[in-house]
């Protein structure tokens, strides 16, 4: 049994756009021609790749299919850009990290290697416990985890640790914590979350002892969670390099108490890729130069 690759690339297309009709619009054929493109493929495999919801989702089966897509048209880039004619080929190069290290040192490494390969980034946010399972997919080539064991079929390196610190605005300190930072203080103040599956925050209060579950603020983007702390909405844990200027001014507080260290680590594919070597060796030592000093 084989894979044709087109119909391949058709399904890695798909995912991409998310429905049938925004990846015909893509590939400049009809929604029919796609859904043809698809039972072709299934019919070839035996087994079901795409379930069609909203956006459509890869089965196993197609999740396999489609990291054979993308490895396929990165090895092809490499080979192009090998004899010389990279100069007609711009690799699409998907990659997971989490969102403080997309806001503060993650892009640019990132337009160091934009500046010397045709190359675009299609990047994918989502929390470092979870960027590996995008890696496991075949969604993405490479991604900042804080997973050090390699996902099936991927190598790892460390790039560093990200140490957060509990601070609050010097105002709000003033209001909730006038007789310091203790249990029955935290139970009242609120507290910024990033979203719901962020524990750092529940992570550094467990380590002040038994607590009430204080009020939860969600601030869903990395800056704008720094900026409702800046402001005063609440308490919540930075990365020690976001915060140190604020703290040097005096406008944001430590709240005590120690840090919470995240390590993180580039797991990329196991494949034998120029571009994607160069991309890991940016970013690792972008991490060695950024993280080293948390």
């Amino acid at each position: 049994m084989s894979i044709p690759l087109d119909l391949a690339r058709t399904l890695a297309v798909i995912l991409d756009e998310g429905t049938l009709e925004a990846a015909a619009r893509r590939l400049h054929v009809t929604p029919s021609a796609v859904s043809q493109r698809v039972r072709a493929l299934e019919a070839r495999l035996g087994r079901v790749v795409l379930v069609r919801t909203k956006p459509v989702q890869a089965t196993d089966a197609g999740k396999a299919v489609v990291r054979l897509a993308r490895q396929l048209d990165l090895l092809e880039h490499d080979a192009l850009a090998g004899i010389g004619a990279d100069e007609a080929a711009t690799a699409v190069v998907p990659l997971a990290v989490n969102a403080d290290s997309l806001a503060t040192w993650f892009l640019p490494p990132l337009a160091r290697v934009a500046q010397r390969r045709r190359v675009v980034f299609q990047l994918h946010r989502d929390d470092q416990d979870f960027t590996a399972g995008l890696l496991e997919s075949g969604t993405v080539m490479g991604a900042i985890t804080s997973r050090e064991a390699p996902v099936p079929g991927c190598r790892v390196r460390a790039v560093g640790v990200l140490r957060y610190e509990a601070v609050a605005s010097a105002g709000f300190a003033q209001r909730w914590f006038p007789d310091g930072v203790d249990g029955d203080a935290l139970a009242g103040a609120p507290v910024v979350d990033f979203d719901r599956r962020d524990d750092l925050q529940s992570r550094w209060l467990a380590d002040q002892g038994p607590t009430a579950s204080p009020p939860r603020h969600l601030v869903p983007a990395s800056h704008d969670f720094a900026t409702a702390i800046g402001l005063g909405l609440g308490w919540g844990l930075l990365p020690r390099f976001q915060s140190a200027e604020l703290l040097r001014s005096g406008e944001l507080v430590r709240l005590g108490g120690p840090p919470v260290d995240v390590p993180l680590f580039w797991q990329q594919w196991n494949l034998t890729s120029p571009l994607l070597d160069e991309i890991a060796d940016e970013v690792v030592q972008e991490g060695a130069r950024v993280l080293a000093t948390t």
